[in-house]
């Protein structure tokens, strides 16, 4: 496809965007991690065809394209789109004393106040989940002087072990109540647990979320929102009544079958969007 060809595709996008995007509560974005070679390729159409697949907002990973020294254009360019921010995904330094600035001023000219902590190698123990949870609680602190939000992301590690005793646990009950606790509930249920058990436990502080289709050791099923055997109805109506959502934020890490980054995105969107039409309307 030439350059011409891309302009005239990306433009029908744009005009079928509106009719694309229904609301939702919660919103439905799609975390750029799960394009990120499509999108390293053709950035704009990549951002245009998620857009047109429903979604109503992108969290970004690092990604910025030809914007990346630009965030005030491509917050215009979001626009154009109908996408929003649902948040920004990085690790811990970008928001110490030396980074904090910059990172800072960059999302707010984006439009983006919530800043979720990606992972970080902590989490995998109690002492170093006390520290992390430390850590976290000042920088919340100083982002909420900014009129920003911080929040944490699981991997496996924090979800190990006897529930109500994981590092994930330790995190909750040693950060602030703002913090929000973006549970990535593929990882949870591949640490063998239940993730509507911690929308339920901590209330509220499910602000954003990861629905991703990971399946379970010994388990079997296709990585695709639907597909496999979490519980999504259950799982939809918990962070519905009791998460305090904003954000559902799908994430797909896995492609099976041979699919490409995009249509494995689109696969699990129309599963999501299958579970949320059988839900009662808000």
């Amino acid at each position: 496809m030439n350059a011409i060809q891309r302009n005239a595709l990306t433009l029908c996008l744009l005009m079928a965007t509106g009719a694309a995007q229904a609301a939702t509560n919660p919103r439905l974005a799609v975390q750029l991690w799960s394009v990120k070679d499509e999108i390293k390729q053709d950035y704009e159409g990549t951002l245009t065809r998620l857009a047109g697949l429903g979604f109503q907002g992108v969290e970004f990973a690092g990604e910025f394209g030809k914007y990346k020294d630009d965030p005030a254009g491509l917050a215009a360019f979001l626009k154009k789109t109908g996408l929003q921010c649902a948040g920004a995904h990085m690790h811990v330094d970008k928001l110490d004393a030396a980074n904090f600035k910059a990172t800072t001023d960059f999302y707010r000219a984006l439009g983006c106040n919530r800043l979720i902590i990606s992972m970080d190698k902590r989490g995998a123990s109690k002492d170093g989940t006390a520290d992390l949870a430390k850590e976290l609680s000042a920088v919340s602190a100083r982002l909420a002087g900014q009129g920003m939000q911080l929040g944490y992301h699981n991997h496996e590690q924090e979800m190990l072990g006897q529930r109500d005793q994981t590092n994930w646990d330790l995190l909750a009950k040693n950060t602030p109540s703002n913090f929000v606790l973006q549970q990535d509930v593929g990882w949870t249920t591949y640490a063998g647990q239940d993730p509507v058990y911690y929308v339920d436990k901590y209330p509220g502080r499910t602000v954003t979320t990861h629905f991703k289709a990971k399946l379970a050791k010994g388990t079997s099923g296709t990585p695709i929102i639907g597909q496999d055997r979490t519980d999504w109805s259950g799982l939809a109506k918990a962070v519905r009544k009791v998460g305090g959502t904003e954000w559902i934020i799908i994430e797909q890490e896995e492609y099976p079958n041979g699919m490409g980054q995009l249509d494995t995105v689109a696969a699990s969107m129309r599963g999501l969007q299958a579970v949320l039409a059988k839900l009662p309307a808000q």
